[in-house]
């Protein structure tokens, strides 16, 4: 089947207004209220940082700014909503009415998306595809937000320790494809659902999972949902650039290019103004 072939009219509802991912890339600004980011060492803690750093993206050109208060990366140990909701809250109340663009959630747990949903989030992004916590189903059904669903294996804790596939790509599509019915099944709009394959989350830097991902993107295409994206200063572009998370633009820059190019609706980043001026390009090309 040609990728011409699968559906990529996608338009995401949310409260301050359309997404309409048709018309071209979306960008996700990050903002990480965490001590312990891997992107940034916690330079976002402060919430009036935070809030500062979001307005910035989006006069940068952000389309969405996606917030998240626990540290997800390799080998990180999880902590209590009420510790991730007393970082993300205070942002979250500030930032949601000084922009008119939507906010995310970064969580798996379920209270926390609530309460941010409440302060005035709009978009649920839960790397465990709402596995995680068997509430999360329900609270994003009840308050009929848009929800992206990432492909995991494992935990964040314990994800790196076993990263064997049999079939890489097929494994990470029947994954996405069981979570899509469970949520549908729940009563969750099938138009407010995103896929994620989760660049970094139980992949192995050695057998280039990350990279198999990224040219076979067009494959996740056969799940009618549109595709969501973070390559952004990640494992995989330093170990091919033998360079430091504060060394990594150009590769993300090259990554996100190919992601786009092989059908990405949404790429995650973390600097949006060059990012920006990249998916113009590409968007471009891609639809000359």
């Amino acid at each position: 089947m040609t990728d011409n072939q699968y559906e990529d009219e996608f338009v995401i509802r949310c409260k301050k207004g359309d997404l309409n991912l048709s018309k071209r890339t979306h960008i996700m600004g990050v903002i990480n209220v965490t001590p312990d980011s891997f992107s940034d060492g916690g330079f976002f803690f402060d919430p009036d940082r935070a809030v500062d750093h979001a307005l910035e993206l989006v006069d940068e050109g952000a389309d969405i700014i996606d917030i998240g208060g626990e540290t997800t990366r390799p080998g990180s140990k999880p902590i209590t909503a009420e510790a991730e909701i007393s970082r993300v809250i205070p942002v979250i109340e500030r930032l949601a009415p000084k922009i008119d663009v939507p906010i995310s959630i970064d969580t798996y747990k379920s209270l926390v998306a609530e309460r941010a949903i409440e302060a005035g989030a709009e978009i649920i992004n839960d790397i465990s595809a709402l596995n995680f916590d068997p509430k999360m189903v329900e609270i994003a059904s009840r308050h009929d937000v848009p929800v992206v669903l990432m492909h995991i294996k494992g935990t964040p804790e314990n994800m790196q320790q076993n990263t064997c596939y049999e079939s890489l790509i097929s494994e990470i599509i029947e994954y996405l494809k069981d979570s899509i019915e469970m949520v549908e099944k729940a009563g969750i709009d099938p138009h407010k659902i995103i896929i994620d394959p989760g660049i970094g989350f139980g992949k192995s830097l050695d057998d280039g999972h990350n990279l198999k991902i990224i040219n076979r993107l067009s494959e996740f295409k056969s799940l009618g949902k549109p595709i969501l994206v973070g390559p952004s200063r990640k494992a995989f572009i330093g170990k091919i650039l033998d360079a430091d998370v504060t060394q990594r633009e150009e590769g993300t820059a090259a990554a996100v290019s190919a992601a786009v190019l092989n059908g990405a609706n949404i790429v995650r980043v973390h600097n949006v103004g060059m990012i920006k001026k990249v998916v113009k390009v590409i968007d471009a090309i891609k639809n000359a």
